[in-house]
């Protein structure tokens, strides 16, 4: 169990995040408006004889037991009031943390982007092999069938709109000729496309190998055109509900580019995705940090990061007892996060890159899977992630001056 310095030390942090990245408005008619950590809606904070109340779920449930929440803490960290003994206030505000943006480099990569976007994905796929043709009907290229259809993705057209865009290729010899918006959809059902997908965003990073050592690592859904139906017996009736995907990632903390990938169900548990996509990172990176959620804690997860020389940043869950369970470095960690707690918690917030990611990859390509079968909707999140990377080298071809060079690598084939 959680004391309550260890309960509200958690929130203030949480609060100085808010602080830091959010606007905090003052109502006339008294309290603070703050917003939403998950961007959806806005509290009131509000000092009623002199104690702070908020109106989110948090505050009800902990707050008669002295545990201010963090939209509380946010308010408090921004406007700090101090009396004075002259009887004077001095207000200390927290200020906001902004980046800077190359404006210029920003604009020329944005007004640059479908023709390098183009470009870049014709090398990609120059690694593709096609299967060996044996007899029957010849095929199309699998090189131009799976630049067609990520190009297709990006472009977030329907098939038919699409079409003039393949004739673009077509134009500047990207494809060797046009084909039916039928046959892209088609090869979106092939199940031999999914590990050479994997493959091509594993390359798609590689640019980037000198730029990125510490990662993060989460998931997301994406929702699908499928609904599952069930027969309710309380209220009577059948009800549908939507099916989703959900996609596991590894994407690098300075850049967003993403270095290993896994499409799964909707309700597959993320730790047991945590080996494989820190192993494929680990192969084409020097992997220093890992950055995570409670979700992905475990002592195994703690130790193969630690055996590819990484450290893994991941908060331990309530019901912890630190014991060291035949691991030394899951104790050493847990005091380490118990006694160390702003410096764990300093390392531990890169994590918000990947959402940040997400939202990068969902903002630009669409929050839903349009394809209808199942394995055409895991290639189809594939490609979205693809074409993130893509964007992501064209954007730093501009700010960090790189020469994206992709590994000479053969990808699929017989």
């Amino acid at each position: 169990m959680q004391t309550q310095t260890e309960a509200n030390e958690i929130r203030k942090q949480r609060g100085k995040e808010i602080a830091q990245t959010c606007r905090i408005m003052k109502r006339e008619r008294g309290g603070y408006v703050v917003p939403s950590q998950s961007g959806h809606g806005v509290y009131l904070v509000q000092y009623i004889d002199y104690k702070p109340v908020c109106e989110c779920p948090d505050f009800e449930k902990c707050g008669c037991f002295g545990i201010k929440c963090k939209h509380i803490w946010a308010v408090e960290l921004t406007i700090n009031k101090q009396e004075n003994a002259d009887g004077s206030t001095t207000i200390t505000k927290t200020a906001k943390i902004t980046y800077s943006q190359d404006w210029s480099a920003y604009n020329k990569a944005q007004k640059n982007e479908k023709a390098l976007f183009m470009d870049l994905l014709f090398d990609l796929c120059g690694s593709v092999k096609n299967p060996t043709y044996d007899f029957g009907r010849p095929t199309l290229p699998l090189a131009d069938m799976i630049f067609c259809s990520v190009f297709k993705v990006y472009s977030t057209f329907s098939g038919r709109r699409f079409t003039t865009d393949m004739r673009t290729a077509k134009e500047k010899n990207y494809i060797d000729k046009v084909p039916c918006y039928n046959s892209v959809f088609n090869y979106f059902q092939k199940e031999e496309l999914t590990p050479i997908l994997k493959k091509l965003i594993e390359i798609s990073a590689l640019p980037l190998k000198s730029v990125e050592d510490k990662f993060a690592i989460d998931s997301s859904g994406f929702s699908t055109r499928r609904y599952a139906r069930w027969f309710d017996f309380k209220y009577g009736k059948e009800k549908d509900v939507r099916i989703w995907l959900k996609a596991h990632l590894v994407c690098g903390t300075q850049t967003n580019i993403v270095t290993s990938a896994e499409i799964t169900e909707a309700y597959s548990h993320d730790t047991k995705e945590f080996p494989s996509l820190v192993n494929a990172t680990s192969r084409n990176f020097n992997v220093k940090e890992v950055s995570a959620d409670n979700g992905y804690s475990s002592r195994e997860n703690i130790e193969l990061a630690d055996g590819i020389g990484a450290t893994a940043f991941i908060p331990f869950k309530s019901n912890t007892s630190g014991k060291a369970g035949g691991s030394m470095l899951w104790k050493k960690m847990y005091h380490y996060f118990m006694f160390q707690r702003e410096e764990f918690l300093d390392h531990y917030h890169k994590r918000s890159n990947v959402e940040t990611t997400f939202h990068m990859i969902k903002a630009k390509f669409g929050t839903q899977l349009r394809s209808k079968t199942k394995t055409a909707e895991i290639n189809e999140a594939l490609c979205k992630i693809l074409a993130h990377n893509i964007c992501v080298i064209i954007q730093e071809m501009f700010e960090l001056g790189i020469e994206p060079i992709f590994y000479a690598q053969k990808v699929g084939g017989d």
